[in-house]
């Protein structure tokens, strides 16, 4: 079979998803449906309708494109069979029943990203930066009931640079994502796919999880050590961002969002949460083993900002902390 002649339809919603189908339209495969999100409401009361970036750039293509609320409503798995697919693509859409992902004769295959067996879960992304991984990757796979767990059928690695937040290691991904789905289509068209069970990688090492990120997932516990805590932030950063309170006396605590840090390892007698600051260049936390040296942050109702302009802007810095009742100021 020619790739022109490969019936495909595509699942994914966020910008993440747009990389893969744009590589298969003009890469000249068939895509026959796109199936995402509903669109989501936006503005005050909810009166705007914005349709997902996979919505959009499908649109602009003049694809079909399939919205269902109900993944097994009857109306939406008829439209799905009148499609007549031979294979099925997901790329961080949502969790499929069987009924949609056993359709196709020749399945459905997922785009993960990180090295499944490891970081199966909802924020792979994020969860490998917090946790310091110095690499990680992307997976296709062919899905079956247990979710991120079907057989591998491809990988590709990379490493994650010290300097790496999650927005740069996501736009790799992204990228090389659209690659490995192309490479993996034409090795099911050629008859090449040699599939990996997880369970062969998965008994030789830890498993870490990568769970959704909640507001609470992000704040940040100064008693975690410096190396910890950066990492944390660079794997929030700049989205959802890693957050912490400032205190300024009986005054109702302030989110204070935290984008970027250096680390400065250096013995002290301070509690974790102390701000070590000269009201003026620089504006330092202190954990267990040194400080964290702030960047760039966001104090709750304002833009982001570098952190002297912060310190230009905002009275009395030498009365506030983070972490109430644990924490001094020192000039």
């Amino acid at each position: 079979m020619e790739k022109k002649d490969l019936r495909i339809v595509y699942m994914g919603t966020p910008e993440f998803a747009v990389e893969s189908l744009k590589r298969l339209v003009e890469g000249g495969y068939q895509v026959v449906g796109v199936i995402t999100m509903p669109d989501k409401p936006m503005g005050r009361h909810g009166s705007v309708l914005q349709p997902s970036p996979v919505k959009q750039y499908a649109v602009s293509q003049g694809l079909k494109v399939l919205q269902p609320e109900k993944l097994k409503d009857e109306n939406f798995l008829a439209e799905l069979r009148d499609l007549k697919a031979d294979l099925q693509i997901v790329v961080a859409f949502r969790m499929l029943p069987e009924v949609v992902w056993n359709m196709p004769r020749l399945g459905t295959f997922n785009l993960h990203a990180s090295l499944l067996p490891q970081y199966r879960g909802a924020a792979p992304i994020n969860w490998a930066v917090i946790n310091g991984e110095t690499e990680t990757g992307i997976t296709t796979f062919f899905l079956k009931h247990e979710i991120d767990t079907g057989e591998i059928i491809d990988q590709v690695r990379v490493p994650i640079a010290d300097t790496d937040n999650v927005e740069i290691v996501y736009d790799k991904l992204m990228h090389l994502g659209g690659d490995l789905v192309v490479k993996t289509v034409d090795a099911i068209l050629e008859g090449n796919v040699k599939t990996i069970p997880q369970e062969q990688l998965a008994a030789a090492t830890e498993l870490r999880p990568a769970p959704k990120i909640f507001k609470e997932t992000c704040r940040i516990d100064w008693q975690a050590g410096v190396k910890k805590v950066y990492d944390f932030v660079r794997g929030l950063s700049p989205y959802p961002a890693a957050w912490t309170e400032l205190h300024q006396g009986d005054a109702a605590p302030l989110a204070l969002k935290i984008f970027e840090t250096e680390k400065v390892f250096v013995a002290h007698n301070l509690k974790p949460g102390s701000i070590v600051t000269d009201k003026k260049t620089y504006f330092q936390i202190a954990s267990t083993d040194g400080f964290v040296k702030v960047l760039s942050l966001q104090l709750a109702g304002k833009k982001r900002m570098e952190v002297a302009d912060f310190l230009r802007g905002y009275r009395h810095v030498e009365d506030s902390f983070v972490e109430k009742k644990i924490c001094n100021i020192i000039s």
